[in-house]
């Protein structure tokens, strides 16, 4: 690689791209994202490429593994560019077929594409399928068409524009005025305005100051920041350098979690062909703004997406967090001024400096901007991540996007925010999903993170999941948190495990309140969340777990009786022969019946038998 000394380099090298790519007829993108990774996906570029190979058509057809396409349900996705022709499910046996048909030939492969439920219509095209349709992706665009570990690739997307248009002529106070006429509020889940952030961080006294990209993304079921660090590192890379500009910094950390291997490895790879191009370290672009970024690799602790603790953990000590007497845009990592945003936040900001701040607040609501990436998970047709406007109504992301409730089953709730979240109920299926809304309901946005849960999920057994994991992940500095939390779990399970006394929801009640006034950290205070919204919206539920010992969803085991229907049952015999602990008893042709103090309430009874007579009360 050659150093770009300019920003007049920076565009020679773009058209020098582009220039080479004018003879690539088609590029064939397969998914790198997580679940097409699983799928088999490595395996489908080599074995493209092989094809390539062999036919000597490398010159003509290009074969590349983008980032996160989103629609993780249908994985492993390939898309034929230009006509962006879109397989599904695709298995290493079908590559010589789409090679010589859709690759070489410009047929199609009918049973890959996708099939519209409602309609029984193949679409062809990816950006006409609803799942994309009823998207607005701007954040998360180019996951999905990007060459995830090409440097070339971004900068022939533009790439570093917007670092170049910061760098030709916007003082940072221009670059802090942009941000803050976006509206863009932190997407970590504390959604603090960003360009208010970094103006108090440039006018903080220090020499040496930092950025810092959080992406220890700790949540359940979300995975919104590997995507865009797997799929797009330059993005977020170049955000962050067009931050460290605007605020003075001259070093900068992405602490990445320990899970996210891919993740460190692309975001490393990302910095050094960024050092190689002079777009990090001294005289950047041959001016004298000099910058350098590191990769840190958290040790997996949920705790650590505190941005206290997490700069406690990158100086090498105890994640713990810190009172906030003290701002960390003055004193936080070793005691300097520090700017820290996440992967999200980070992403965003070369599109607001290209397009401009009014462009990016004319998309949302009143007080929330922009659009926002959720991983849509749990029960729900399209698992997969999705953006789209602040304010979209829930009812559009779980139908219109996300295809429904398998089985035509009832949707019952939705939990999001991640542990320290709430749970949002049918009743509010459409309330507009921004900041302000979802915490009017009892919930917060958190860093994204959305479960879809139907008719059969015990509201009592959520809450007790999510309290169970903010035991095992609380830091244990503060009491409220360490004893408040594993007090209230104890009770929650009590409930499930038939076990409650009454005045137990009271007492969840007053937990509630005690840890939310008085935990020394944000995780702290919203610990109670899960408890409380699920209090708020399905207080029967409760009941019948304390006052009737039933489980309405038919989850929790201890609360449930098997039994069987004396009309129904032949006495076959099926079912007695198939019981693990030997607890149905009866002679052939005979009717049977189940020893309650046996039975472990494991359901191969139910699956067995074929006459539907045993039930569960």
């Amino acid at each position: 690689m050659k150093r770009l000394n300019s920003i007049e380099d920076l565009e020679v090298l773009r058209q020098q791209i582009l220039e080479q790519r004018k003879s690539i007829r088609k590029r064939v993108r397969i998914c790198g994202g997580p679940g097409c990774h699983s799928g088999g996906g490595e395996r489908l570029i080599e074995a493209f490429q092989k094809l390539l190979d062999e036919k000597g058509v490398g010159h003509e057809y290009m074969v590349t593994q983008t980032g996160c396409h989103g629609f993780c349900a249908r994985g492993p996705i390939v898309v034929i560019e230009p006509a962006n022709i879109f397989y599904e499910r695709v298995k290493v046996e079908r590559v010589p077929e789409i090679f010589e048909r859709s690759v070489l030939g410009d047929d199609l492969v009918d049973d890959l594409l996708f099939v519209s439920e409602e309609t029984g219509e193949k679409i062809v095209r990816e950006k006409d399928i609803p799942f994309y349709a009823h998207q607005e992706r701007i954040i998360f665009n180019d996951t999905g068409l990007t060459w995830s570990t090409e440097i070339d690739d971004y900068i022939a997307r533009g790439g570093y524009s917007a670092l170049a248009k910061v760098l030709s002529g916007m003082k940072p106070e221009e670059v802090i005025e942009e941000v803050k006429i976006s509206g863009l509020r932190g997407r970590g889940g504390g959604g603090f305005p960003t360009g208010v952030k970094w103006e108090s961080c440039r006018k903080a006294h220090g020499e040496m100051k930092y950025v810092i990209c959080n992406a220890d993304e700790g949540d359940p079921g979300a995975y919104m920041d590997r995507a865009l660090l797997e799929g797009t590192p330059h993005q977020v890379i170049e955000g962050m350098i067009i931050g460290a500009y605007a605020i003075g910094a001259r070093e900068g950390y992405l602490y990445c979690r320990y899970e996210y291997p891919l993740a460190v490895k692309h975001a490393n790879r990302a910095l050094d062909q960024a050092r190689e191009y002079g777009l990090l370290g001294d005289n950047i672009l041959g001016t004298e703004f000099c910058l350098d970024m590191f990769v840190n690799r958290g040790a997996g602790a949920f705790i650590c997406g505190e941005s206290t603790a997490l700069m406690a953990s990158l100086e090498g000590k105890l994640g713990e967090p810190r009172g906030k007497h003290i701002h960390t845009v003055e004193k936080g990592l070793w005691n300097r001024p520090s700017n820290l945003n996440n992967v999200e936040s980070w992403a965003s900001v070369p599109l607001i400096v290209n397009q401009g701040g009014q462009w990016f607040a004319s998309i949302g609501t009143e007080r929330s901007k922009g659009t926002k990436i959720f991983s849509v998970v749990g029960k729900i047709n399209n698992t997969g991540l999705v953006e789209v406007a602040m304010g979209t109504p829930l009812r559009k992301i779980v139908y219109d996007i996300g295809g429904g409730i398998p089985g035509g089953k009832r949707f019952k709730a939705v939990q999001t925010g991640g542990p320290s979240g709430g749970c949002v109920p049918e009743e509010l299926i459409d309330l507009a999903v921004d900041f302000e809304q979802l915490k009017k309901a009892g919930s917060m946005m958190g860093s994204g993170g959305m479960i879809v849960m139907d008719e059969d999920t015990c509201m009592v057994d959520v809450a007790r999941y999510f309290l169970n994991f903010l035991v095992q992940e609380s830091c244990g500095k503060c009491v409220p948190c360490r004893v408040g939390v594993k007090r209230m779990h104890e009770i929650v399970s009590n409930m499930c495990e038939g076990k409650a006394e009454p005045g137990d929801i009271e007492h969840l009640e007053e937990l509630c309140d005690t840890i939310q006034e008085a935990a020394l950290c944000g995780l702290g205070k919203s610990a109670p969340n899960p408890v409380a919204s699920t209090l708020r919206y399905f207080r029967d539920e409760y009941d019948a777990h304390v006052l009737e010992k039933r489980c309405p969803a038919k989850v929790c085991k201890p609360l449930l009786t098997y039994e069987i229907d004396t009309e129904k049952c032949t006495g076959c015999g099926l079912c007695r022969l198939r019981c693990p602990e030997g607890a149905i008893i009866g002679a052939k042709k005979e009717c049977h019946c189940i020893d309650e103090e046996l039975c472990v309430r494991c359901g191969i009874c139910i699956e067995n038998c074929k006459f539907g007579a045993i039930y569960i009360e």
